[in-house]
């Protein structure tokens, strides 16, 4: 089955907001099995969104529109489908009454328009809406399934995990499930070369690579009668996938992040960890604490960005600054280093680097970056070459440095291992 995406509002074309919503869907609908074709975005024009939709409905299964539900006179999704599917609007009592919950919870008294939100299409199934006022609504035509979701991601991606995800999967018999491989430390290009064979020889199941910042994501997805059967056809891929990746898988846990991998690794080895940030900023810790119960291995973090909260806090020796810079390996050693002393931790890892769009040189240009971590005694420091805006630099380099800690940590309890069977 084929599913066409139209995401409505002027705000996307203007570029005020990013339209995540289309990625999000993308994702989803793939994830069951449904091949999408086409994406549009079109402003709040009645007349533009018309033939959007019209042209969607001759060529897709499946039309999901994500946007214009709400009050105002510029949301007019729901009306605009209404009349191209050749349905009158009318109350819904369910939808009039969550609405009138919804606005007695905060104590407000709703206006005379919200009330529009809860006339719907004739004939169409509402999808009660958690967090927020304006319901979904499927129309069940006899071309195509037309889909109405909510524009707020927040509203929009519980709507359709809730409602829109188990109406999809029933109409195949065909049950389609997948499994991602999360990999840290090694490129999309090297990544993708080496299931190539596996890509190119695919059928059920077929194989997807996703790169992520800091992280290669390969999606392996099978249909088959049941739940079981597809799990079953995908179980080898992901071993043979195990195989060839080894210790740069991180998890294949759909709910699992890089971070949260780190952390589970931390905890099971009873290790504290301290961070020492210069351009990162404090980014790294940030997404650190992300992880629920992190506080049981996360000592603390020191965002050291001039040469003098180095030396001061970290211990890196001022002759080690004037030498050779703050951003250079040596800097980036000491940093590690000196987080792991001063703070009293197990682990520490230091970020140094230039994330522009300033401050670089022919020799040290701006996206270069040094991380250090020290684990237990033992100190490495990798460089890294970046590319992008300073954001981009600055998330990269965060997710560079929870590859080497974890890469660290496995790579010292290995040896302790093999030591300990000698």
């Amino acid at each position: 089955m084929t599913v066409e995406l139209i995401c409505v509002g002027t705000e996307l074309l203007l570029g005020n907001i990013v339209n995540t919503n289309a990625a999000y869907l993308a994702e989803k609908c793939a994830g069951l099995g449904l091949s999408c074709y086409f994406q549009t975005v079109v402003g709040d024009n009645e007349e533009r969104l018309s033939q959007v939709l019209r042209t969607a409905m001759e060529r897709s299964d499946i039309v999901i529109l994500s946007g214009g539900l709400g009050p105002t006179e510029d949301d007019l999704t729901k009306e605009t489908a209404a009349r191209v599917c050749g349905r009158h609007l009318e109350m819904h009592e369910e939808s009039r009454k969550a609405i009138e919950r919804y606005f007695a919870a905060k104590g407000v008294e709703p206006t005379a328009n919200n009330w529009k939100q809860a006339m719907l299409p004739e004939g169409a199934i509402a999808l009660e809406n958690h967090n927020g006022t304006a319901p979904g609504v499927i129309l069940e035509l006899t071309g195509a399934k037309v889909v109405l979701l909510p524009g707020p991601p927040g509203e929009l991606c519980p709507m359709f995990e809730e409602s829109v995800e188990p109406y999809l999967a029933g109409l195949t018999s065909q049950v389609i499930c997948s499994r991602t491989v999360k990999i840290c430390g090694v490129g999309e290009s090297r990544a993708e070369t080496m299931v190539k064979d596996l890509i190119d020889g695919q059928t059920n199941p077929t194989i997807a690579t996703y790169a992520k910042t800091g992280e290669v994501h390969i999606r392996v997805t099978a249909g088959a009668q049941d739940k079981k059967e597809a799990m079953k056809l995908i179980k080898p891929v992901v071993k043979e996938l195990k195989y060839r990746f080894g210790n740069d898988i991180y998890t294949t846990e759909e709910d699992t992040t890089l971070e949260k991998a780190v952390a589970d690794l931390l905890q099971a080895n009873e290790l504290t960890v301290a961070c020492a940030e210069s351009c990162t900023g404090g980014l790294l810790a940030a997404r650190l604490v992300n992880v629920p119960g992190i506080s049981d291995v996360f000592k603390t973090s020191v965002v050291t960005y001039s040469n003098k909260a180095k030396k001061r806090l970290l211990g890196v020796k001022k002759s080690t600054l004037q030498k050779h810079g703050a951003v250079s390996q040596e800097t980036a050693e000491e940093m590690a280093k000196g987080a792991a002393a001063q703070l009293k931790a197990d682990v520490a890892v230091a970020v140094t680097g230039i994330a522009g769009p300033d401050g670089g040189t022919e020799e040290k240009p701006v996206g270069l970056v040094y991380i250090g971590c020290h684990v237990k005694g033992k100190t490495t420091v990798k460089k890294y070459q970046f590319s992008g805006n300073r954001n981009r630099v600055r998330e990269a380099a965060v997710s560079a440095a929870l590859a080497l800690l974890r890469s660290c940590i496995l790579e010292y309890f290995s040896k302790v291992t093999f030591g300990s069977k000698e």
